[in-house]
């Protein structure tokens, strides 16, 4: 996502509220765990983008060589980093940048995660494409994306008010089928699908590099 100036604002403003968040179902956020872990060798190099505190990268730390965190707004990270350091991680790296301007130096990775925020990017189709580039041949991008329009039909008067209100950041509403039509036009096959019951839960996709 290219990241404006205002949506950086808002996730530095909020930064410490969202640290202080208890996961809202621990049981569907181990599954994601767990599901993701499948994909994960001794040998991964892992990007993620839009990782706020970092603390599902903490955790996954054990089971991958090196993961690059990154996210647009500062705060977030220095949390991630002094997490990090509580847990004794090491082979996680955090680095200030939208995904849209990180240069990745020529570097490919074998599992690109993206959390809770394609929905949040301006031009999802331009990310997963981007994401593609980040891949290895035959690579992993596994993410969890809000799907509004099927979940809760009434976002697209809601939100356009809490964000003049400065309660919400940019968020693209999109269905399902919106969804699917860009993991395959971006050039990836769906390999495994996770839908929590709660109405309002992510899809939660495992897509291959084609």
């Amino acid at each position: 996502m290219t990241a404006t100036t205002k949506d950086t604002r808002f996730w530095n403003r909020i930064a410490g509220k969202y640290a202080r968040q208890p996961i809202s179902d621990e049981e569907t956020y181990e599954k994601k765990l767990a599901i993701t872990r499948k994909y994960l060798t001794p040998e991964s190099e892992v990007f993620e983008f839009g990782c706020g505190t970092g603390s599902t990268a903490i955790l996954h730390a054990p089971y991958a060589k090196h993961i690059l965190a990154t996210d647009v707004a500062e705060k977030m990270l220095a949390v991630g980093r002094e997490r990090a350091a509580e847990a004794g991680v090491t082979n996680v790296s955090f680095e200030c940048t939208d995904i849209e301007n990180f240069e990745p130096q020529g570097r490919r990775f074998d599992v690109v995660l993206g959390l809770n925020i394609i929905h949040l990017c301006r031009d999802p189709l331009a990310v997963m494409q981007k994401v593609h580039a980040l891949l290895k041949p035959g690579g992993y991008f596994i993410q969890s994306t809000a799907c509004l329009k099927d979940a809760m039909p009434i976002a697209p008067f809601i939100i356009p008010i809490m964000q003049f209100a400065g309660k919400a950041p940019h968020v693209t509403i999109m269905k399902r089928a919106d969804l699917d039509g860009m993991i395959e036009a971006a050039g990836f096959e769906v390999v495994e699908r996770f839908r929590p019951e709660k109405k309002l839960a992510a899809e939660f996709i495992v897509a291959k590099r084609a």
